[in-house]
């Protein structure tokens, strides 16, 4: 599938996706609004590992899973919403992202554990 297909079809998933507050989308780690930039689109299992299932979260929230976890502690350990909540830098990052503004964004960093496996 190109580029601008696979953005279209994400568009119409966005779009068709039920709106829990006046139009908003909300993120489920995070729990604050999500604007149409930084919607991303995250597979809770990744797609290496045969995952399908995606979920909306922000931007930054979504790189910061990454920056994280490897794919294959995604798809063993944290792969649901409420599993990528409970480790301690990830429940950090919540507490500091809930006191920005619902368009924040800001460049994540691997951390070390990552930036070692390589």
């Amino acid at each position: 599938m190109t580029g601008r297909i696979r953005k279209k079809l994400i568009q119409a998933q966005l779009e068709a996706l039920p709106a829990p507050r006046g139009g908003d989308v909300l993120c489920p780690l995070c729990e604050r609004s999500i604007p149409p930039s930084q919607q991303d689109a995250h597979h809770l299992v990744p797609k290496s590992h045969g995952g399908a299932h995606t979920v909306l979260l922000h931007r930054i929230c979504h790189r910061q899973i990454h920056a994280l976890f490897t794919e294959t502690e995604l798809a063993r350990t944290y792969n649901t919403v409420e599993a990528l909540k409970q480790p301690e830098e990830m429940a950090r990052f919540i507490r500091w992202v809930q006191t920005k503004p619902d368009a924040f964004f800001e460049k994540s960093r691997k951390s070390q554990r990552l930036k070692s496996q390589r």
